[in-house]
């Protein structure tokens, strides 16, 4: 292998090594993973594509690194038949090194030189590709490795040649796993019914259908990740369910045929509501009262309407429960914003948080901001802002951020057992994680493409050119109209300040109080649109006007299924429901955070306790910035629940097989030198009591059966407080 010493690099390959260079307190995994997330932020926003990336990546980084380890871990591609492609691997050729320290530095280059190959491959036409190539170089000659070494001949010249190899065959894979990448992940079959829908005229542009998807198209389009855009988007993915999965199984599979396409459904959701166009309702009906919420949350979207809201732990807390799709309204509170379980037995806000850190021991601080503040700062950050990393990413970023470098040097495997090197947990958690991305981007999308199901500007728009459904005897009825609430949803008469609108008579049409949209939006960097009166044909989602909402359908929610998903398995993870430390923060400082417009008015923290808590307001921000209904979001809860699980306990029996529950072992727990002493902190305490809790109930006869009943159960909650506080000295 050819090394290389440092040598001046020129001001532009500087500025774009300074991410890199910053990084190098990382391990190498990590360090390589950050250029995946800057990849995807120099391209378009595409979830499906880019969680595919970082699953491989992920794949390549951890076969590298399990080629050289000597322990039971086993490789999932390498030297393995992987969804039908055979990756040859002579393991015996492989010169393994007897020094640790050479040993980890040859894991290094191998998934170093994998990566780059990875990353070059698939990223060299995206609209920054300059900028991600001049990023990778940098990071491959600060490591001091030769991007001019292609060799794949591993028996001869080690690791930067496995490296290759691996990059060389997972390529190849990936023109075989369904993804269609040799023809830019084209659609194959699906062809969209109904016409573009132009938001910057008022209605939805000749929508027929009211529960099918329109696509957004704009004079001047710019996608989620800041990319301008030539032409309108076509669906991104409506057949992602034939790319072949990580932990997907048979069991979860159903295929079905729609207008003349053939689909494949993983963890069918089943049908969402529809809207029946011959029938009077009003926000009785499911699909009015869903869409409804949204545009009544709409209204929330301004810091000056004098509703403060404590957002801290102590006051909001998710518990993980998913409401039955026709049991939505006991979950949601339609009228003020958040979930019903936020609001006491008197209807008043907060104090149903979490009682005190249990790390702590305290309570959580009060953290005190206006709610439109609040609404509108969670809908930017959890879309990610106009440089997004996409979902998938936000979930490494935040991966990254919180645990792998909040925890370095004391990494655990489920919290439990001795202290993983830092690499090594890298690799692994990369693993588990991306492969339930790629597992979410294949469900979530399967139902999206399978169920072709409208966004919210349409449905909206639907009903207000369609007029009022609350009385036949007043102007502009229709069954699919609006109905009319006093306040909120009236009809504008000849006294209106709305009467002659844009230069027409709009007498008699329905008008909305909401968030006013991007027309009253001159310089975002210094105004707020506000909340007041609009024409409720000209409704507009909390996003700038050259986005508007997402290039592919609505249900179920992407959003929903990747925060689930993610938050399971990092609970399995790290062995606590709760961040490390018990809280978790970003900060919103004021007047800088908000990019569609001018805010916050104030600065201050997003906090979660618990992953399940950051899940949560991940899949409320898209109602709020008008995004999702409740209807794609429930749906998207349940199957990033099974989803995420699933990963994690497939991941399981690769990186750890001899403890994997699937395989029949006892969990990766510590020896019983210690009864109770679960983490492996030397004695029994509150850390031992959420790793127990995490079991009780669940009939896993590990460690945790302190009676050896084969189950987990009050029996031996009572056998561990007898050992409370005790040393195992």
């Amino acid at each position: 292998m050819k090394r290389f010493g440092l040598f001046l690099l020129c001001a532009g390959w500087m500025t774009a090594g300074m991410k890199t260079a910053s990084a190098q307190q990382h391990t190498v995994p990590h360090q390589w993973n950050e250029q995946v997330l800057e990849a995807i932020r120099n391209d378009f926003a595409r979830p499906t594509v880019h969680a595919r990336n970082l699953y491989h990546a992920s794949i390549l980084m951890y076969d590298a690194w399990a080629a050289y380890d000597t322990t039971q871990a086993q490789t999932i591609f390498l030297g393995q038949e992987f969804d039908g492609y055979t990756c040859p691997f002579d393991e015996a050729a492989l010169d393994i090194p007897s020094d640790l320290d050479d040993r980890q530095e040859a894991q290094e280059i191998a998934m170093s030189y994998a990566s780059y190959r990875l990353i070059r491959h698939r990223y060299e036409a995206s609209p920054q590709a300059e900028s991600t190539m001049a990023n990778i170089y940098v990071q491959m000659i600060i490591q001091e490795l030769d991007t001019s070494f292609t060799s794949t001949d591993y028996a001869t010249h080690g690791a930067p040649a496995l490296g290759n190899y691996l990059a060389e065959q997972l390529l190849a894979y990936g023109m075989t796993d369904g993804s269609n990448e040799a023809n830019d992940y084209a659609n194959t079959c699906y062809t969209a019914l109904e016409p573009n829908i132009l938001p910057e005229v008022p209605g939805t542009s000749g929508l027929v259908d009211p529960n099918r998807w329109q696509a957004v198209e704009l004079s001047f389009a710019i996608d989620q990740s800041g990319e301008l855009l030539t032409e309108t988007p076509p669906f991104l993915g409506p057949q992602w369910g034939e790319v072949a999965g990580f932990a997907l199984r048979d069991s979860n599979l159903t295929t079905a045929e729609r207008d003349g396409c053939s689909y494949n459904l993983w963890h069918d959701p089943g049908h969402p509501v529809y809207l029946d166009t011959n029938v009077f309702s009003g926000f009785e009906d499911p699909w009015k009262w869903s869409h409804g919420m949204v545009l009544r949350w709409s209204e929330h979207l301004a810091p000056t309407d004098g509703v403060m809201w404590d957002i801290g732990p102590g006051s909001l807390k998710y518990d993980g429960s998913i409401p039955a799709s026709d049991n939505l309204d006991s979950f949601y509170e339609w009228e003020n914003g958040g979930l019903t379980a936020w609001y006491d037995e008197n209807g008043n806000f907060g104090g149903q948080g979490h009682e005190v850190n249990p790390f702590t021991g305290e309570p959580y601080a009060t953290n005190m901001v206006p709610r439109g503040d609040y609404a509108r700062v969670i809908s930017e950050f959890w879309a990610d802002g106009p440089e997004s990393e996409t979902p998938p990413g936000h979930w490494y970023t935040l991966l990254n951020e919180f645990i792998l470098d909040g925890q370095a040097g004391q990494h655990r495997w489920r919290g439990q057992g001795p202290i993983i090197p830092d690499l090594e947990f890298d690799v692994k958690s990369y693993l588990a994680l991306g492969g339930a991305m790629h597992d979410c981007s294949i469900a979530a999308w399967s139902a999206k493409g399978y169920y072709d199901y409208s966004r919210p500007v349409s449905a909206i728009r639907y009903m207000a050119e369609h007029g009022q459904s609350s009385d036949p005897n007043l102007p502009n009825y229709h069954p699919a109209g609006l109905p009319l609430i006093p306040g909120f949803i009236e009809m504008v008469d000849d006294a209106d300040p709305l009467n002659f609108f844009a230069g027409e008579d709009q007498v008699g049409k329905v008008k909305v109080r909401c968030w006013k949209g991007p027309d009253y939006i001159e310089v975002p960097l210094i105004d707020e649109a506000g909340v007041d009166w609009i024409m409720a044909d000209r409704w507009w989602p909390f996003q700038r006007p050259s986005f508007v909402t997402p290039p592919f359908a609505g249900y179920v929610s992407g959003h929903s299924t990747y925060s689930r998903a993610a938050a399971e398995l990092l609970q399995l993870l790290t062995g606590s429901e709760y961040w490390p430390g018990g809280l978790a923060e970003w900060s919103a400082p004021m007047n800088q955070f908000l990019v569609f417009e001018d805010g916050p008015s104030m600065s201050f923290n997003l906090q979660w306790a618990t992953f399940m808590d950051a899940s949560n307001e991940s899949s409320l921000s898209r109602m709020w910035g008008g995004i999702h209904p409740p209807i794609d979001d429930a749906p998207g809860r349940r199957i990033g629940k099974h989803v995420g699980r699933n990963a994690f306990h497939y991941a399981e029996t690769i990186v750890f097989p001899q403890w994997a529950q699937e395989f029949g072992g006892d969990g990766f727990l510590p020896s019983a030198d210690c009864q109770g002493d679960f983490n492996g902190d030397g004695a029994r305490g509150s850390g031992d009591l959420i790793l127990f809790l995490t079991a009780f109930g669940l009939g896993w006869t590990g460690p945790y059966d302190l009676d050896n009943s084969a189950a987990v159960d009050t029996p031996d909650l009572l056998t561990f407080l007898q050992l409370w506080d005790s040393s195992c000295e």
